[in-house]
């Protein structure tokens, strides 16, 4: 699996480490919205899913090294990568190209 795929189903698999746990887009959007304003834009979503990376460096350097991901495997990953990761696929499912991802895009499968 690539980091960026472990990364994000982590992210969405640990719900005991989730900043909340959620079962419905409708749910995700009221958690990742932290503004209020009804729709997600990219910091909300990066801070949202970053947090796994954050959870996984242990020793705060920024990078997760193999022995910090899961499995104890794979090539180190810099936060600033994952967080470029992540904004593409922000990019992705921002399938109207507002800046912004609402429920429905929320829902939608990855692009």
């Amino acid at each position: 699996m690539k980091p960026f795929a472990m990364l994000a189903a982590l992210s969405l698999a640990l719900p005991a480490t989730a900043p909340a746990q959620v079962q419905r887009a409708a749910d995700y959007l009221s958690r990742m919205d932290a503004d209020g304003d009804g729709a997600v834009s990219l910091p909300e979503y990066l801070d949202w899913m970053g947090y796994a990376f954050d959870r996984m460096d242990r020793d705060r350097d920024g990078v997760l090294s193999a022995a910090e991901q899961p499995g104890g495997k794979g090539k180190p990953i810099t936060r600033e990568a994952h967080r470029a990761r992540l904004a593409e696929r922000f990019r992705k499912q921002d399938a109207n190209r507002d800046g912004r991802l609402d429920a429905r895009e929320l829902a939608a499968p990855p692009r």
